[in-house]
């Protein structure tokens, strides 16, 4: 979650179309998309459907929106909490469990939606790709920085982006009962016990 994920910028919105498109983010977040028509998102936001084709075009192309702007906005975020670590330990640890405060809002349901969604889904394989090519920087940075093991910085993040991997494919959630975040918060105190300094 470091750059902005897949998709064409938005156009510009007047600020009540801004407003809506949030609300309708938070929406989609609490209860997923699946079953929510462009009529009910509508009635849900009292607003006409009118208004929202004026965001998008179609059903499909919405939720994609959504989904990038969900996305973009934690990329932003987490990046945000990462400059403002200086030790490598503590930059691998920020990074990992901003990335998992950034999923807490989003329920299961709209997990299980973004999954089940190729479009949607292939936002969320992007941005854990990303993720997991920051974490190897990190490493490499720590390492070289002294505060590491001379760890194989390729390996640790092959293994890394396995387990992110899962944690997107919800496999993680299925085995263990771990959500998203909390699956992300184990996974950098695992990291950084792993490869720090004794």
């Amino acid at each position: 979650m470091t750059t902005t994920p897949l998709g064409s910028p938005r156009r510009r919105w007047s600020a009540r179309q801004d407003e809506l498109f949030g609300q309708l983010v938070e929406l989609f977040l609490r209860e997923g998309f699946s079953g929510i028509t462009l009529g009910e998102a509508a009635n849900r936001l009292h607003c006409s459907k009118t208004t929202i084709y004026s965001l998008a075009s179609s059903r499909e192309q919405l939720v994609r929106t959504a989904v990038v702007h969900f996305f973009k906005g934690a990329a932003d975020r987490v990046e945000q909490k990462l400059s403002a670590a200086a030790d490598p330990a503590d930059r691998i640890a920020v990074y990992l469990r901003a990335v998992g405060d950034e999923l807490r809002p989003a329920s299961a349901a709209f997990v299980d939606d973004v999954a089940a969604f190729p479009p949607a889904n292939e936002i969320y394989e992007r941005n854990t790709q990303i993720a997991a090519d920051r974490v190897r920087e990190l490493i490499s940075a720590g390492v070289d920085h002294g505060s590491f093991r001379p760890v194989p910085a390729a390996f640790i993040a092959e293994a890394v982006t396995a387990v992110m991997v899962r944690i997107q494919q919800r496999q993680i959630a299925d085995t263990t009962g771990l959500t998203d975040a909390e699956a992300y918060d184990e996974l950098a105190t695992l990291i950084v016990q792993g490869i720090r300094l004794p």
